[in-house]
């Protein structure tokens, strides 16, 4: 009597549109596993096809080990740009266990004629920039690391975030709980109603969250763009879901559509 071979089980690191897209795609392939491994840093993550599990893995090592304890044929992290822990930590695991592993990165933003562009290198490279630029601030950097903003005491803060910031925060900060996609009108009426002269955000690219470069530039409101961390040497990066799918196909761990 024959054993039944294992279906190729697939882990995804997710958080990001792109996870989600992907999760979607290999769960509706035959005979692929595929789990969605999420951090547990947002309280309502929605729904994702395949399997879920929630919760660190206690560093590298304890990310091979459950490399090893579920079978997994293919490492994808497809988590936000700046996650970069995260991503050190999988390709360590991977190189670890011998399992082939890609990056999933979209693009960064580009600026284009009439934006007013200053990069940064940190959170506390932008809030340096701060009072140069302009006195109310409105900030989409994420709930995590507002405390490098929390010195400049003479300027007004308007931070948005999915979920509520962590403490310290800027003396005078209004939060705003949202989650993108977000239309232009929508960020010009926003930027307009907190009268913001300088916008400060992450280069996490994509369209969800793009049109408030664009409501900046019509405004031509100054933008601090915090640039993202350079992925891990000899990482093997791709831009979009079907960069991935080409190579897991390539390892035959796909499966027909």
């Amino acid at each position: 009597m024959s054993r039944l071979t294992p279906s190729p089980h697939v882990l995804i690191l997710g958080g990001t549109t792109e996870a989600r897209r992907l999760a979607a795609d290999l769960a509706a392939r035959s005979g692929v596993r595929v789990t969605t491994s999420l951090a547990g840093r947002v309280t309502r993550p929605g729904s994702l096809a395949g399997e879920v599990r929630t919760g660190g893995f206690g560093g590298p090592e304890g990310l091979a080990a459950w490399l090893r304890e579920q079978h997994v044929d293919a490492l994808v992290d497809a988590t936000h740009p700046f996650a970069e822990t995260i991503t050190a930590n999988a390709v360590r695991a991977a190189a670890a266990t011998g399992t082939p592993a890609v990056i999933l990165r979209r693009p960064g933003w580009q600026a284009g004629p009439g934006d007013h562009w200053h990069s940064a290198a940190s959170l506390a490279e932008a809030a340096d920039l701060l009072p140069g630029l302009g006195r109310r601030v409105f900030l989409t950097t994420g709930r995590l690391g507002l405390a490098a903003f929390a010195h400049l005491s003479d300027h007004h803060f308007v931070a948005r975030s999915v979920e509520p910031p962590e403490p310290p925060l800027p003396a005078d900060t209004r939060v705003l709980l949202a989650r993108g996609p977000f239309t232009e009108a929508d960020e010009r009426a926003l930027l307009r109603e907190h009268r913001i002269d300088v916008l400060v955000t992450k280069d996490s690219g994509g369209a969800a969250t793009a049109a408030k470069l664009t409501a900046a530039r019509e405004l031509a409101l100054p933008v601090v763009v915090v640039r993202r961390p350079p992925p891990p040497r000899g990482a093997d990066v791709v831009s979009d879901v079907p960069a991935v799918l080409e190579r897991l196909e390539r390892l035959g761990l796909s499966g027909p559509p």
